[in-house]
């Protein structure tokens, strides 16, 4: 089953996300896309370590996402994708824009559970520069196909979860 479980910057996403893969009752396996560049990324990724269980696996990938999901996906395991606005982020500035076909290809025939992290980006203002306005563009993209293939979809909000789409029931 593919989840997408999208919202803002700090909308409780990535805790609600660990919270269904902790009750799926499945061995999960923790997709980190994001590289620390500077303090703050660092202080990032260690809080969102520091609170995981110490059973998970982590697999750092900020680019290859459909070859480590064909290499993990199984029917017993949950992998979280955490998160797809920084791996979206890596591929375009490493123009390495094949990345995301390759992902739509492989997507649908992952066995297990899925679910894939993103930010939702299109509630903000028009960025003022080409490079800002073409990623909000492409995240927007990705963000509505990744829900298209997806048998269920939940934004979250202020730590609440809404589902938008559930066709896994």
């Amino acid at each position: 089953m593919i989840e997408l479980v999208i919202g803002g910057a700090r909308s409780g996403k990535s805790a609600y996300t660990e919270t269904q893969a902790a009750a799926s009752g499945l061995a999960v396996v923790y997709v980190a896309t994001g590289e620390a560049h500077d303090a703050e990324m660092t202080e990032r990724i260690a809080h969102h370590r520091a609170r995981r269980p110490a059973a998970w696996r982590t697999v750092e990938e900020p680019l290859a996402l459909a070859d480590t999901l064909a290499r993990e996906a199984s029917p017993e395991r949950c992998l979280i994708v955490d998160c797809l606005t920084l791996w979206l982020s890596n591929v375009l500035l490493s123009r390495r824009e094949e990345e995301i076909e390759r992902l739509f290809a492989a997507l649908p025939r992952f066995p297990g559970r899925i679910i894939l992290v993103s930010n939702e980006v299109g509630w903000g203002i028009v960025p003022d520069n080409a490079l800002a306005r073409r990623f909000r563009d492409e995240q927007g993209r990705l963000n509505q196909r990744i829900a298209r293939l997806a048998e269920r979809v939940t934004l979250v909000v202020a730590g609440l979860p809404l589902v938008l789409k559930d066709r896994a029931v």
